[in-house]
């Protein structure tokens, strides 16, 4: 079987190329650019890392960037006022607070602060909720809203490389807000059958074996091996983990498991870069109802 690689690196330059299009007449039309507040709090040098590619990417397209950098020692309501701020200020039409948090802050009750229409990572409570309303795929684009930018970065993915989801057994694996929940809510809204596969589920491998789309992010490494993958199937792999022998690695056994597949993301070079695309495209969006 012929395995293709689904380059995250690829479609996101494409996907780039025409946002920086639309950034470029959404300015024309308004003299001003779309704005991306980005809220890091501590020295996690992975959050530093992809800051770092956010800040840049929103460089690479027209949007304009703020940065707003903060010690591990900022108090709660630090980070609750300076929100606030941001959801009245006129230039900044998307807020991103970088996650994980140090300890001793709660991210939810900020997430929950952020103005809904101006949540860049579709996290807030009536963004996620807004999912389960929507009858279709069409329906949840049109409504403008920010869409959870990692389980969006898949269904691009899958969309731009012809992989059709309508009818097919789609198996996530995780159930977190972050992905596992609207990657569900998406893959419905496409037509798939969705199983959603935790820690609780029993017998593991055999719900996994039964999907025709895996898609696993539950943050082991390696932690998907062949024996829990069906002959064929298209296997997308959303996590980002530091590999035992040093480097990166996803949730999948890549170079293992890609040989029963049709498709397979590796990592990095897969969602990672989708994410970042999906993120400019809901400051984009987020933009152009505030304009509106």
């Amino acid at each position: 079987m012929t395995t293709r690689i689904l380059d995250g690196r690829l479609l996101s330059a494409e996907i780039r190329a025409e946002i920086r299009k639309d950034v470029e007449q959404f300015t024309k039309n308004t003299g001003y650019p779309p704005g991306l507040a980005t809220l890091l709090v501590g020295d996690n040098p992975a959050s530093h890392t992809y800051v770092a590619n956010k800040i840049k990417s929103c460089k690479d397209v027209g949007v304009a960037s703020f940065h707003y950098p903060l010690p591990a020692s900022a108090s709660q309501s630090t980070l609750k006022e300076l929100i606030e701020r941001l959801n009245r200020d006129p230039n900044v039409h998307a807020i991103l607070l970088q996650l994980p948090l140090p300890g001793g802050l709660d991210s939810t009750p900020l997430l929950n602060a952020i103005d809904p229409w101006k949540d860049a990572d579709g996290l807030h409570p009536v963004n996620l909720g807004s999912l389960f309303e929507y009858k279709n795929w069409r329906e949840m684009i049109e409504s403008g809203q920010p869409l959870s930018c990692t389980p969006h970065g898949v269904i691009q993915m899958l969309r731009r490389s012809n992989i059709q989801m309508a009818g097919r057994h789609a198996v996530v694996l995780g159930r977190s807000k972050l992905v596992g929940k609207p990657m569900a809510m998406m893959l419905l809204a496409l037509d798939a059958t969705v199983t959603i596969c935790h820690s609780r589920t029993q017998d593991l491998p055999a719900a996994c074996r039964e999907a025709d789309i895996l898609v696993a992010a539950i943050g082991q490494p390696r932690f998907v091996k062949p024996s829990m993958v069906k002959e064929g199937a298209v296997v997308v792999d959303v996590g980002m983990n530091r590999a035992p022998e040093g480097g990166l690695c996803g949730d999948v056994d890549f170079e293992a498991v890609k040989l029963k597949t049709s498709a397979i993301t590796p990592v990095p070079g897969g969602i990672g870069p989708m994410t970042v695309a999906m993120l400019l495209h809901n400051t984009l969006q987020l933009a152009k109802k505030q304009a509106a």
